[in-house]
């Protein structure tokens, strides 16, 4: 054979004529079938991959959102020590402001609920409170601005009032501490947990009962990543008078169980594209069978063994890069009108469980590249034993009998 008649590597040329030669039954009905079930195994894994990275990287998003990337508690020793000048100088930092967390009951004439008060010095910034809309009212009755599902929840609207109940623990034992509310505008972060039962108010609002509460403020940083970092940081200046924590540590066994969880399911639905691999084996070693002769001829006329060996480790490699390409884009098209639509969507019994009120699907180029390497690595894996009956062809024997 000519290099005019197999222009390009030898091995490389035999490979496709193997797939799509005149001749081959590679992709007949079988092939075809055991080429499908790579698709789809591909498929599966890669969505799987995509919503967990989409629940990962949402809820990320919105815990740095909600409670800020860093958090400083103040501890008993520390009660003298302003750290904010400390903290707002530390490079990296966006914001810095102290807040103040509290239990209470929420009233309205629709009805009442257990409520998280988050009373921020700054008016509550990062829940785009600004500060204009949590001061006194002409009534007496401070401004609020509350979850969109408590709202609705309560049956309350801009403008309506509530009456906030605290309990209060103080050096004098407990105590109730009152404040009428009016709500001044409602917020939506989709994540559940505030959207159902947080109310944000100003600092004065609840001046009384946040002097006995622990003192702590929260940190937003211009790139969350680098949180670890600048807690490391804050610990050194601030001394052991405060407790400093980022998000990560806040949340350390929640994305230790979503890690393990990621990994189970990459083996688990990984079996898939294992067991589909071994479909186009099958249909390999078929083909070794019926076409002894030709590679006969190709052994008799010189081709060495380990060339006919390259020559279908190369079709099984071009097989399973095709199936996990095909995959791949089936998997990124599917996510992408999955989190367009809002497919993933649960309603607040469900949302309160998982958090968001929404999944985004968002397939990571890591994890792309890992579920194509694992197509690739067993196809390769499952054709090495046909790829070796194939060399070993005897070609007088072949010629003879076939």
């Amino acid at each position: 054979m000519s290099r005019a008649l197999l222009p390009g590597p030898l091995p490389w040329t035999l490979a496709a004529r193997v797939l799509a030669g005149p001749k081959s039954r590679l992709l007949g009905s079988t092939a075809r079938a055991g080429l499908l079930s790579i698709v789809l195994g591909v498929t599966a894994l890669g969505l799987a991959m995509a919503l967990l990275t989409g629940y990962q990287e949402d809820l990320v998003r919105k815990l740095v959102g909600g409670n800020a990337a860093v958090l400083v508690y103040g501890l008993a020793d520390s009660a003298a020590t302003d750290p904010l000048p400390a903290v707002r100088a530390e490079p990296g930092v966006e914001s810095a402001e102290a807040v103040a967390f509290l239990e209470g009951i929420l009233s309205a004439p629709g009805g009442e609920a257990d409520v998280t008060v988050r009373a921020a010095a700054g008016g509550g910034g990062l829940w785009s409170a600004p500060r204009e809309r949590l001061t006194a009212e002409a009534d007496g009755a401070w401004g609020a601005v509350v979850g969109a599902e408590l709202a609705a929840r309560l049956g309350v609207a801009e403008g309506d009032p509530l009456r906030l109940t605290l309990l209060v623990f103080g050096a004098d034992g407990p105590r109730f501490l009152f404040r009428s509310l009016r709500v001044n505008g409602t917020f939506a972060s989709g994540f559940a947990e505030f959207d159902r039962a947080w109310v944000v108010v100003g600092e004065e609002a609840v001046r009384g009962a946040a002097s006995d509460t622990p003192r702590a403020w929260e940190v937003r940083l211009a790139d969350p990543a680098a949180a670890p970092r600048v807690a490391e940081a804050l610990r050194g200046k601030l001394g052991e008078g405060f407790l400093v924590l980022d998000w990560r540590e806040l949340n350390r066994d929640l994305f230790a169980a979503l890690e393990l969880q990621r990994v189970a399911l990459f083996v688990l639905l990984g079996l898939i594209v294992i067991v589909a691999t071994f479909n186009v084996a099958s249909t390999l070693v078929v083909l070794v069978r019926e076409r002894r002769r030709d590679f006969a001829v190709l052994a008799a006329v010189g081709l060495s063994p380990r060339r006919l060996l390259a020559t279908f480790v190369l079709a099984g490699a071009l097989l399973g890069g095709f199936g996990a390409a095909a995959g791949l884009g089936l998997a990124t098209l599917l996510a992408v009108v999955a989190t367009r639509f809002e497919l993933l969507s649960f309603g607040p019994e469900m949302a309160e469980v998982y958090f968001l009120s929404s999944v985004p699907l968002r397939l990571a180029v890591r994890d792309a590249a890992a579920i194509a390497a694992l197509a690739l690595a067993v196809t390769v894996a499952a054709c090495w034993l046909p790829a070796r009956r194939a060399a070993r062809v005897d070609p007088a024997a072949a010629l003879r009998f076939e």
